[in-house]
């Protein structure tokens, strides 16, 4: 006769009720973590992830023959990323035929940040017991940009929780040695692959094995000697499951899993795209921010409570000598990526989120340090005020849901502070509210040029998203913020990402005839314009046909409608630069400069203008203020360049275009300048070759570029052997 299982729930206890607290609060951050994460946006990657999962997809069914998700482009360089929670979710959407898939992504990826949560709080708790893990629990839940980066970011937030996870699973090991448990070993295995599969970044987990486990040597040297040979080939065993386990579900590393693995790790120490973005009050591009820019906004988005915590934790440490080992662990799991991060000048933009998988170490040891005081009146006075520390960050989630992440602590001034100064929504949650507000608002009027709304926005495809089940009355389209008059629309979504940071200061944004506003902390992250004047689109139609004078009456009216319209401005000012009319173009571009001082081809124009008049010295030094706000804009240098051959004066002219090679934006117009600058130096056409050519390669050595820097000096040995 079969036996009855039964499950028998101990009894609650004053020993107990922090393991039953434990379990309650696991169980209510999942419920509310899959809940909350269906009002979440669509980030600005997942869409790109998503055709990456689609090709994916493709190369397993097809058995590789379609190759798609494998191969690199000079335009496509997804196969990079073994994103493997992204392909496992397509994977169910495409089986189960789930229509609203987005959002089931967004549910597995708060499946996977309850994970994160879960393991920190299971590594705590075998550390110092059960009240230490609730306190992680609590604190993991009172994050605000970890909970928000759980809601839809598949590329950042599975790494933290595959990050933590194999930390578990190797302190666990450790614990256990000179036992060797399978179950352990074979978990620990898998969060290995997992950290992989995910992002190749991932290896970092057998790093820390490695380390850890020689540290733990050490410690326990006396009982751990005569099993160092089998502990190390267990571990190499471990080791070598997991990553191929990864490879499994990376098609461009099973191509080749050595070499593929190393073209990826340095692709990604050398991450070519640069974004701007707002930091520290100014637009900056992200491979030249300052060092500090991952710590500073750690420090300055992470609650006080964690920060407090932490600081007592590293107090601490060097009291609880019985656990400097698992202290130890958490820095180095928190330190050294951040630490890795800024040695190497990395490219990081969006705030933290390339470093997130850090964060759970900071939580742990911000816990051990909270849990630190158990008797006592200190204990009662420390807890009471970590609770009031709970309080700014829960009532930001609370009042700002679903745009948790876009949080800025106390020590920052909040967001009075960091509107303006610092990107807000650069993942474009707010895209979401702002679709949705158009589907049960927008309206046909007279303006409205066919059947359709059209609804614009610079990130079309989420509006798309939310839009799908109402093609018949809508249409989007692709607008630029500062060109957003030159398109037809009717409607436009506009998140404050890429907006002039000095127009978010002055009020210029959000722009006349705003419908819609989309608030954190009383701060717009996101609007909704309603068209009602087309002059300037019919203006730009007649001047893209050749009619510019017909264009300008319609510029000019628009102007009137708005006298910030910066499309109609800039427009009307090249229409009056192209017809010698330089007052003109200076007092239209001086209007524009008056509310945005920084836009670049409002300068621009001016200092062409400038340079029509012959006043060269003004032209040059806005030349230099454009170079100064944005180094890598083009027009700046060449103009700056021009200006100085007019005044005969080649060495400048030179300089400005040896700054063109320093920002890989030069052109043939630029090669044919330089050449003829060298010749006008005295230098004969094939030493003219031979000193461009000697540039070239020197400036793509020092980019690290070695296939082009020998092209170059090729080049130059050619040049020679034809003498």
């Amino acid at each position: 006769m079969a036996k009855k299982i039964s499950f028998k729930l101990k009894p609650l206890t004053k020993n107990n009720i922090w393991e039953y607290l434990f379990y309650f609060l696991s169980a209510i951050s999942l419920i509310l973590l899959l809940t909350l994460s269906q009002d979440a946006g669509i980030s600005g990657d997942e869409f790109y992830h998503y055709e990456q999962a689609e090709n994916v997809y493709k190369y397993y069914a097809s058995c590789g023959e379609d190759s798609t998700a494998a191969v690199i482009t000079e335009k496509y360089n997804l196969p990079y990323y073994g994103q493997s929670i992204d392909n496992l979710a397509y994977f169910i959407t495409k089986t189960f035929n789930i229509d609203n898939y987005m959002e089931f992504r967004h549910s597995l990826n708060s499946f996977m940040g309850w994970l994160a949560i879960l393991f920190l709080g299971l590594l705590i708790k075998r550390i110092a017991g059960w009240r230490a893990g609730v306190f992680a629990i609590i604190l993991m839940m009172v994050s605000p940009r970890f909970i928000g980066h759980s809601f839809n970011n598949l590329k950042d937030l599975p790494l933290a929780t595959a990050t933590i996870m194999s930390i578990y699973y190797i302190v666990k090991f450790l614990d256990s040695l000179p036992k060797i448990r399978i179950s352990t070993a074979i978990m620990l295995s898998f969060s290995i692959a997992l950290a992989i599969s995910i992002r190749v970044g991932g290896l970092i987990v057998i790093g820390y094995f490695a380390l850890f486990a020689l540290v733990y040597y050490f410690w326990k040297q006396k009982s751990l000697k005569k099993e160092f040979l089998r502990v190390f080939l267990w571990g190499i065993a471990i080791v070598i499951v997991g990553y191929f386990a990864a490879i499994l579900s990376w098609p461009f590393g099973m191509k080749a899993p050595i070499d593929n693995t190393k073209e990826t790790l340095d692709s990604m120490t050398k991450f070519a795209i640069a974004i701007r973005q707002i930091y520290e009050g100014s637009s900056q591009w992200s491979d030249i921010l300052p060092w500090y820019y991952t710590p500073k906004f750690i420090l300055t988005t992470v609650p006080l409570v964690v920060l407090a915590g932490a600081l007592l934790g590293v107090i601490f440490m060097f009291k609880d000598k019985e656990k400097w080992f698992y202290y130890f662990v958490l820095v180095f799991s928190f330190v050294f990526p951040i630490f890795w991060i800024v040695i190497n000048n990395s490219n990081v933009y969006g705030g933290w989120r390339h470093a997130i998988f850090a964060y759970p170490p900071l939580v742990g040891l911000a816990a051990l340090g909270i849990d630190y005081f158990k008797k006592g009146k200190l204990q009662i006075i420390i807890l009471s005020a970590f609770g009031l520390l709970t309080i700014p960050p829960i009532y930001h989630i609370v009042k700002n849901h679903p745009y948790e992440y876009v949080y800025f602590n106390e020590l920052s001034g909040g967001m009075e502070k960091a509107y303006g100064n610092y990107e807000l929504d650069y993942y474009y949650h707010s895209l979401r509210e702002a679709s949705l507000w158009v589907i049960d608002n927008a309206q046909k009027d007279s303006l409205t040029l066919g059947d359709k709304i059209v609804v614009a926005c610079w990130h079309p495809k989420p509006i798309q998203y939310y839009l799908r089940k109402d093609t018949a009355k809508f249409e989007t389209a692709f607008i630029r913020y500062n060109e957003r008059g030159e398109s037809n629309w009717d409607y436009a979504i506009i998140s404050n990402t890429g907006i002039y940071p000095e127009q978010l200061r002055n009020g210029t944004f959000p722009p006349k005839n705003t419908v819609k506003e989309i608030l954190v902390d009383g701060k717009p992250i996101c609007i909704v314009v309603k068209r009602t004047n087309k002059d300037d689109f019919k203006a730009t139609q007649l001047k893209n046909q050749g009619l510019v004078d017909e264009a300008i009456p319609y510029y000019q009216s628009a102007i009137r409608a708005d006298g910030k319209n910066e499309t109609a401005l800039i427009n009307l000012g090249e229409i009056y630069l192209r017809k010698n009319n330089f007052d003109s173009v200076i007092m239209l571009m001086d209007n524009l400069l008056s509310f945005s001082p920084k836009a670049e081809n409002a300068n621009y124009f001016k200092a062409y203008a400038l340079m029509g008049k012959k006043e060269y010295d003004k032209a040059i030094d806005i030349c230099n203020k454009i170079i100064k706000d944005n180094f890598k804009y083009q027009g700046a240098y060449s103009l700056a360049a021009n200006i100085k051959l007019q005044q005969q004066d080649l060495v400048g002219a030179e300089g400005y275009l040896n700054g063109l090679i320093d920002i890989e934006r030069y052109d043939n117009q630029t090669i044919q300048q330089l050449l003829a600058i060298y010749r006008a130096y005295g230098l004969d056409e094939r030493n003219s070759y031979v000193k461009l050519y000697s540039l070239l390669s020197k400036h793509y050595e020092e980019k690290g570029n070695e296939k082009a820097a020998e092209e170059y000096r090729n080049a130059i040995k050619q040049i020679y052997n034809n003498r």
